[in-house]
């Protein structure tokens, strides 16, 4: 017996006829599964491709030519487009200037506020629903009619509290005086926007743990202490998400300035999106030259992008 199976043992694993057959139909099963993915991502990526990837390739490859949108005659300048804009092309250096104005006080603003709101609604527990739907209202709101809301607030509203209370400090041309509608700018991008990232900052606190939290008060640490020693440092990564997604949002803002001011007073509040829109399509008709500007965008976009991704990721592994 134990000679039989020793003559089992000692035969080859590579002579069974199964294990050769099992080692084809493998390699099959992974390439089917590849299959079966693609032909489920390729609708989208069709369409992405479509709609986003070649538009996006096909303006920068505008950007190096003086086309005029309509013209299938167009001729390759190079840098000349970019050279322009950055030296010759005052009011969109002015709108670069005041966009980046409004992305600082949109990224400051708009995160402190959706934390403290969220902080505040996460203390509440009958109502915590309550609040969570009112401050999220506004968000569903599409933004254009926001600002023509809002524009009927500054124009009509204001003044009439003002003239009947002893607020006066509420009769301010709010759109008209251009060192006031940057203002008026803000609070209605903050009106629409804070309640998206009170949301986030909501999610992330409710998966700090209870104990953590119970055993800094228990050694004796205050509120603000707990806040900042324990929970401030379990939702970086939230942070990190806002910060991203209000960085891209205010950088691309248009439809808050088209509805409150349109850019004015002259061009006081122009910002970079209009500025492209406006060379593109409302008077020059200058699609090459607008493209470079959009390029630009996407430049300083990208740029700050990663730069702030690589400062919060750094502060996550600290945390």
């Amino acid at each position: 017996m134990e000679e039989r199976e020793n003559l089992f043992s000692s035969i080859p694993v590579c002579c069974c006829p199964h294990r050769g057959r099992g080692a084809v139909t493998v390699p099959i099963k992974k390439y089917k599964n590849v299959l079966s993915l693609l032909a489920f991502v390729a609708p989208a990526l069709i369409i992405y491709s479509l709609f986003l990837l070649i538009p996006t390739v096909g303006g920068m490859y505008y950007s190096f030519t003086d086309w005029n949108g309509l013209n299938p005659n167009y001729s390759f300048i190079g840098l000349g487009n970019f050279i322009e804009a950055l030296r010759d092309d005052p009011d969109f250096v002015n709108a670069l200037l005041f966009t980046m104005k409004y992305v600082l006080f949109m990224i400051v603003l708009q995160n402190v506020f959706a934390l403290v709101l969220a902080v505040f609604i996460e203390t509440k527990t009958r109502t915590k629903g309550f609040f969570r739907t009112i401050f999220f209202m506004p968000n569903m709101i599409s933004t254009i009619i926001s600002a023509f809301m809002w524009t009927f607030v500054f124009s009509q509203v204001l003044p009439q509290i003002a003239e009947k209370t002893a607020m006066s400090f509420l009769d301010q041309l709010w759109i008209g005086d251009p060192k006031v509608s940057f203002y008026s700018i803000i609070i209605v991008s903050l009106w629409n926007g804070v309640g998206y990232m009170m949301i986030i900052y909501l999610a992330a606190l409710q998966g700090v743990p209870q104990s953590l939290k119970e055993a800094a008060v228990i050694d004796g640490a205050s509120p603000f202490q707990t806040f900042r020693k324990v929970t401030l440092p379990m939702i970086t990564h939230a942070v990190t998400i806002c910060f991203f997604l209000t960085l891209n949002g205010a950088f691309k803002v248009y439809e808050v300035v088209y509805g409150l001011t349109g850019g004015g007073p002259g061009r006081s509040t122009q910002v970079i999106t209009m500025n492209i829109f406006e060379e593109a399509f409302s008077n020059n008709f200058r699609y090459g030259y607008a493209s470079a500007k959009s390029v630009i965008l996407f430049v300083i976009i990208l740029i700050f992008t990663f730069i702030q991704i690589g400062v919060m990721k750094r502060k996550e592994v600290e945390a």
